[in-house]
């Protein structure tokens, strides 16, 4: 039987370091406050004129290439997530096509925010799984600090968000000692307005940019904060919890969990509910902040670079976020 396996990790995040302190420029914050609610003490902020989306995933997909002893030519089928692509359309991961010189390989974008990576990988698991294509990329990539409302009308939201991408090459393998074991996708647009970006939509009554939608905030992050974080409590063991019982495992099988990096706070509980203890769960959004759909492949990578992964572990990656959606996958790694 043909499975999947993770045959090389990389990713990139940019040079400009913004701390806590750096947001007291534009709102009324502190580092204290910051770190309280999120954990986060610093994030990264592209450079313009430098960093592109496509470019970044194409820096962190080069890595991973390399990493799997491998050529951009053997890539055979790219799957890109992000939500905040380079253009309107057609989507970055086109652009990362063309900048690896992979000219007439398939590329799939999908915006499942900060479940994406998951949702990517799931995606090239189906393709590989059924012969059609032995070698896939999965990607996530994000630029949001370009989006973000810096103010204090707005520091709920901008405060934890940050830039940055990762990727991951995915193989053919008959080992099924070593393989993705699952994914496990869920969604609920019963919820959608709860965390949403409004503008710029399709339906309105023209394409341009509305005094009335930017005095309405339109193009800013609306959440709910007390509704994402209800669901993400309940979703996230929930999901993760799935994926173990699919395969026959109980929590403390887990060699390490890497939750998507939205706020300490709801991995700290997570990790609690699953009775884990603290250094079986990977967080690096004290570093980097919440990037995304960058988020579980930018911290997968360093997990495995800094010797927290080591062949045969098992290892579960979770996420919830903006549909609602919430998602996991179980390697045998």
């Amino acid at each position: 039987m043909t499975y999947s396996t993770i045959a090389g990790l990389g990713f990139y995040v940019p040079e400009n370091v913004v701390t806590n302190q750096d947001l007291t420029q534009y709102m009324e914050t502190s580092d204290a406050w910051i770190r309280e609610r999120t954990g986060i003490e610093q994030r990264r902020y592209f450079t313009y004129g430098k960093d592109t989306n496509a470019s970044m995933a194409t820096a962190a997909s080069r890595m991973a290439i390399d990493r799997a002893g491998l050529q951009p030519s053997d890539i055979q089928l790219i799957v890109y997530a992000t939500t905040t692509p380079d253009y309107y359309f057609p989507g970055s991961g086109f652009l990362m096509q063309r900048e690896l010189g992979l000219e007439g390989v398939g590329v799939i974008d999908i915006r499942n925010q900060c479940s994406g990576f998951i949702y990517a990988l799931s995606i090239a698991d189906q393709f590989i799984k059924t012969g059609m294509y032995k070698t896939v990329l999965v990607v996530g990539s994000e630029i949001q600090s370009t989006w973000l409302n810096k103010s204090t009308e707005g520091r709920n939201v901008a405060v934890i968000f940050g830039d940055g991408a990762g990727a991951a090459v995915l193989q053919a393998t008959d080992d099924p000692e070593h393989r993705l074991l699952s994914t496990h996708l869920h969604a609920d647009g019963r919820y959608a307005e709860e965390l949403y970006v409004r503008e710029p939509g399709s339906s309105r009554p023209t394409r341009a940019a509305t005094k009335e939608m930017v005095d309405e905030g339109g193009f800013d992050v609306s959440m709910n904060g007390s509704a994402v974080l209800k669901h993400a409590l309940t979703r996230f063991p929930e999901v993760i919890q799935e994926a173990l019982q699919a395969n026959g495992y109980q929590p403390e099988d887990i060699s390490l969990l890497i939750p998507h990096q939205a706020n300490l706070r709801i991995s700290e509980n997570v990790r609690q509910q699953l009775n884990l203890p603290p250094e079986r769960v990977f967080n690096n959004i004290q570093r980097y902040g919440n990037t995304t759909a960058a988020s579980l492949p930018i911290a997968l990578t360093e997990a495995w670079e800094q010797g927290r992964i080591r062949s045969g572990d098992l290892i579960c990656l979770a996420a919830f976020g903006s549909g609602f959606t919430w998602a996991s996958a179980l390697i045998k790694y």
